[in-house]
């Protein structure tokens, strides 16, 4: 049970680190699709400086942490 939680952790790691190597063109697009496949309209998506999120929710860093994409309804 030990191992079965390190090695989820581990990845859970792995992944977020990889996300945050990525363009963020490339991440936007990303949860563009996984939003439009949920059935989600009249939204948003801005890549904005870290730390300058105003009014919306950070679903993604990329740049290696230096930018967020911040999501926004309406």
């Amino acid at each position: 049970m030990k191992n079965f939680i390190l090695a989820v952790g581990l990845l859970s790691l792995a992944g977020t680190a990889l996300a945050q190597g990525k363009s963020c063109e490339e991440l936007k697009a990303e949860i563009t699709a996984k939003l439009d496949a949920k059935g989600i309209s009249n939204y948003s998506l801005e890549i904005v400086d870290k730390g300058a999120a105003t009014g919306g929710k950070i679903v993604g860093t990329c740049e290696k942490g230096s930018k967020q994409i911040v999501y926004k309804q309406g």
